[in-house]
Formats: C-alpha cells, structure tokens, sequence
C-alpha cells in the first residue's frame, strides 16, 4: 500500500514540476520578447513614408526635384523612375541614388536633404487627458509622448500601461513602469524601463 502511495506521489509531484517548467518558460519567452523589442533611441533619423526629400544632381536641373515618399516607401524619379526609400538614411539614399544613375550620367553628384518629417507618429490612447494620434520630429521615449498627451488622468491605472508595436511579423506589448519611471532622476531618464518609442507606436493607458 505504501509503495503505491509513495508511486502516485512521485507521479503527481513530476507532473507538477513539468507543468510549473512549461508555465515558468512560457513566461521567460514572453519576458524575452518584449525585452528585444526594447532597443536604446537611434542615433540616426530614417526616411519613412509621407517624409518629404529633396533631391539635388549637379548640374541636372531635369532630375533634380523635391518628392514625397509614398506609402510603399518609394519615390518617382526621372530616368530611374521608383526607387526605395524608406527605412534608408539620407546618406545610405544618396549612395544608392549616386549607383543607380552612373548608368546616364557620368560621375553624377547627388545630394538627399529631408524637407518635412511626417512618418514618425505615435497613438495615445486611454486615460490621457489628450488622446490621439502625435506626429514627432525627433526622437522621444514614452514618457515623453505621455507627456505631449498631457500626462496621465487622475483615473488611469499608471501601473498597466503598455505600449504594443508591431516589430516585423509579431505584435508585442512592453509595459512601462509609470512610477518607478518617475521617481527616478532627470539624469537618467532614458533607459530599459522609459525607453524610445519607434513609429507606429500606440501607448495605451487604461
């Protein structure tokens, strides 16, 4: 009798185990998600969709012209008609539009200034006392954005607030710890915890 006891106690107990494992790593991977979504603010701007460009070739007046980047992320140019443009910087655009055209033009010098920024936005959604959709022009953490809606209303729950971002095929959520944010000093106000947002972006505070 004992031995069978002693059986199913070990049998219950491993079961156990396996399932505190899996629940154990199911959240390790969740944790490990939102932490790689999780990156410093970039040191450089990128050209997106709705940005607008001006594009200069030396002496080329024809080719030379201010264009917007589309939503597929191209432009339209003489001669080389669509070319890919979001998610380059105005150099790495430079470099591939200098390429592109040494098929027409003999050693072309071609010079990318940004015009407008319009592709970085950012939603805030929920207890803000401002909501709605931001169009930034430089790089910002979530505390800055909050700060942009308003601030949190006097009903929100600081201690839920998330912001979900599509990063490639996945939609993750990466909380943002409000209060331990802000009673940290102003010399650390970037970090893991009030980190960068990227565009597209939604903060939500319920």
């Amino acid at each position: 009798m004992r031995l069978h006891f002693h059986r199913a106690a070990s049998r219950f107990f491993a079961g156990l185990a396996v399932a505190v494992a899996v629940d154990f790593g199911g959240w390790c991977l969740a944790a490990q998600d939102s932490s790689a979504a999780i990156q410093g603010c970039p040191a450089a701007y990128v050209i997106g969709p709705e940005d607008v460009l001006d594009i200069s070739v030396w002496k080329n007046a024809d080719i030379s012209r201010t264009v917007p980047v589309r939503p597929d992320g191209k432009i339209s140019l003489p001669l080389l008609n669509d070319v890919q443009a979001s998610g380059l910087s105005p150099m790495q655009l430079r470099d591939a539009l200098t390429q592109a055209l040494t098929a027409y033009i003999p050693e072309p010098a071609v010079s990318v200034l940004v015009r407008e920024v319009h592709s970085f936005k950012v939603t805030v959604i929920g207890q803000v006392k401002t909501p709605g959709r931001y169009e930034l022009k430089d790089r910002a953490t979530v505390l800055d954005v909050l700060a942009l809606a308003g601030g949190p209303t006097e009903y929100a729950d600081r201690n839920r607030i998330v912001v979900r971002r599509q990063d490639q095929a996945a939609s993750v959520q990466i909380p943002f710890p409000y209060d331990r944010v802000m009673s940290k000093p102003p010399s650390k106000a970037e970090g893991p915890d009030n980190f960068c947002v990227k565009p597209g972006d939604v903060i939500l505070v319920p």
